[in-house]
């Protein structure tokens, strides 16, 4: 299996999307791992790219590519 790291970052952002846009659909993603894991490993990315993550506008603009 290959690691988170080895994804394009946009793909990995693109796919995360997508599945926190359903959990109102699908409560069951919120205990979801791989939401989780995901969700923690582009966190640590937009840190790196100093980004505050416990910042919901920043947050989701660089999710969409916009910082």
């Amino acid at each position: 299996m290959k690691s988170l790291k080895t994804y394009a970052i946009s793909e990995l952002k693109l796919i995360y999307s997508i599945l926190h846009s359903q959990v109102l659909e699908y409560p069951e993603l919120m205990d979801s791992d791989l939401l989780q894991d995901l969700q923690s490993f582009l966190q640590s990315q937009a840190s790196q790219d100093s980004v505050d993550v416990s910042d919901h506008g920043q947050w989701d603009d660089w999710l969409k590519g916009i910082r």
